[in-house]
């Protein structure tokens, strides 16, 4: 009852936000330097998380193998999910690929917190394999923080294409070929 408080109160502030955004919107200056904030935020997150991983590897795959949902593809996580980030991160450095990286940031954040959500509550113990400091949440703090992260990166998503100049379009017009007798 709690967590759908919670989701509904973000939703809620979500809707608000958009609201101010979209009286923002037309400020392209104003909603890259936000969409760069989020966008920076979010890679600090992804290499921190990954160099965390990486740096104590040996209690990563100990934490995962301990999973009920991952036991089985522990190895192959292991090293997938950091390199994964820090590709993740690549791509949201690079104003070219930041929509890319924003899309698949969304991604591994959706598979993060759902994941989360169905240890914290149906299973009976579950380490958090995060590493460094996210490590120290409990499980609600962890899916209000992943909520908070997923929700800037909704806006980033949505607000993307206002910060790039309009492309003019040129448009061919058909040409008739009239095939002689």
């Amino acid at each position: 009852m709690q967590d759908l408080t919670f989701v509904r109160a973000t939703l809620i502030i979500c809707l608000r936000m958009e609201r101010y955004f979209r009286d923002i919107k037309n400020n392209r200056n104003i909603m890259k330097k936000i969409i760069d904030i989020i966008s920076t935020f979010l890679i600090f997150l992804f290499v921190y998380a990954a160099v965390s991983k990486l740096t104590d590897y040996e209690l990563f795959v100990t934490q995962i193998g301990q999973s009920p949902i991952l036991t089985s593809f522990a190895g192959l996580l292991a090293w997938s999910i950091p390199l994964v980030e820090l590709i993740i991160s690549g791509l949201l450095v690079f104003e070219s690929t930041r929509l890319l990286g924003l899309y698949a940031a969304f991604s591994i954040l959706t598979a993060f917190t759902v994941y989360i959500f169905l240890a914290s509550r149906f299973s009976e113990v579950v380490p958090c394999s995060c590493g460094g400091v996210l490590s120290q949440l409990n499980w609600n703090e962890h899916l209000m923080f992943n909520i908070t992260f997923l929700s800037g990166n909704v806006f980033a998503i949505l607000f993307f294409s206002s910060t790039r100049p309009n492309k003019i379009v040129l448009e061919s017009k058909p040409t008739i070929h009239s095939k002689g007798i």
